[in-house]
């Protein structure tokens, strides 16, 4: 079976698609601090944490060496301190890279977990929602502003328009809830780690631990598309292997869609497999899959060589790779 295999019905995906939904998650958490906090996890991650200026919202990654994605994380950019947001899969592996690599004198990570949540504003109605909300918005996408002050201080961020979700507050527990209820009084369904889930589908996002391994090179997940990784800034861990990629190369597998039509039939020797097939040989394997009355898409890391538009046999079924993100009328009836 596929990493994640989520069933929802059509009402949250009307939803999803063209309302509001706000979902309230615990993430690993960490503000990096000290003069030289920026500059130290400038050589840490993938995006360009310079450039922006101060108030930026970025999504980017850190890396082994040898260039594989270690944890994905969106970071939060403010004068006087660095918010990294990133999967709880993560945490272990970014505190050991803390510790080894941030000079005490220099920057120190703070680990908020458990302190500090994120309310993510998914669909496409969800910018309308904040602004009627009376909270505040940033003065752009790919920007944050404060509200609120001291320890009750929650920041508001605006997401890039790749993202798979329009809006996110993150903040102590105490500070976030009420911005949550003034979220939901201006039209915001509330949801679950399933709609969460179901949005990143949607919008053709990697996630660690399932379209992202031990061995995932940022290319091969749609990181340019994205923008998870510069090509222009200084060095980085694991640049190296990115640049050559990009420059003198190309990934051998990439992050692609499949849609499974709601009449095919399980092939006799489907037995629920990840295996993507062309033919006899074996291209791939279905990472994440979302099913709505019946109609699935889903996400597969295959080779680069199958193009949008050939029929492979993914998950047992007979299905149609097709680019990302999704259009959209996918799950329609």
């Amino acid at each position: 079976m596929p990493d994640l295999d989520l069933t929802i019905d059509r009402v949250r995906l009307d939803a999803l698609r063209h309302g509001a939904v706000v979902v309230k998650t615990p993430p690993a958490v960490f503000r990096v601090t000290g003069s030289g906090a920026l500059t130290c996890l400038q050589g840490l991650l993938t995006s360009d944490l310079l450039a922006p200026g101060d108030g930026a919202l970025l999504y980017g990654a850190m890396l082994t060496p040898k260039g594989a994605i270690v944890t994905d994380a969106w970071v939060f950019r403010r004068a006087d301190a660095v918010t990294l947001v990133m999967p709880c899969e993560g945490r272990a592996a970014a505190l050991e890279i803390f510790g080894r690599t941030l000079p005490p004198r220099l920057a120190r990570a703070v680990d908020l977990t458990g302190e500090v949540e994120v309310a993510w504003l998914l669909g496409d109605r969800g910018f309308q929602v904040l602004a009627k909300s009376g909270i505040g918005a940033p003065e752009g996408a790919g920007r944050i502003h404060e509200v609120g002050a001291g320890g009750d201080a929650v920041t508001v961020a605006l997401a890039p328009e790749t993202a798979p979700f329009a809006a996110c507050l993150v903040g102590p527990t105490q500070a976030l809830e009420p911005l949550v209820t003034r979220l939901v009084t201006a039209g915001a369904r509330p949801g679950d780690e399933g709609d969460h889930q179901a949005a990143r589908i949607l919008a053709g996002w990697p996630a660690l631990g399932a379209e992202i391994d031990e061995r995932t090179l940022p290319q091969e997940v749609r990181y340019d598309e994205i923008g998870g990784v510069s090509y222009t800034k200084g060095c980085y861990t694991g640049q190296e292997t990115v640049a050559r990629l990009h420059f003198r190369g190309h990934t051998n597998r990439e992050l692609r869609g499949l849609w499974w039509r709601g009449d095919e039939p399980e092939l006799a020797n489907g037995n629920g497999s990840r295996t993507v097939l062309s033919g006899e040989r074996e291209i791939g394997s279905v990472r994440s899959r979302l099913t709505v009355d019946g109609r699935a898409i889903g996400l597969a890391v295959i080779r680069r060589e199958v193009d949008p538009g050939a029929v492979v046999i993914a998950g047992g079924k007979r299905a149609t790779v097709v680019a990302l993100p999704f259009r959209g009328d996918e799950l329609d009836a």
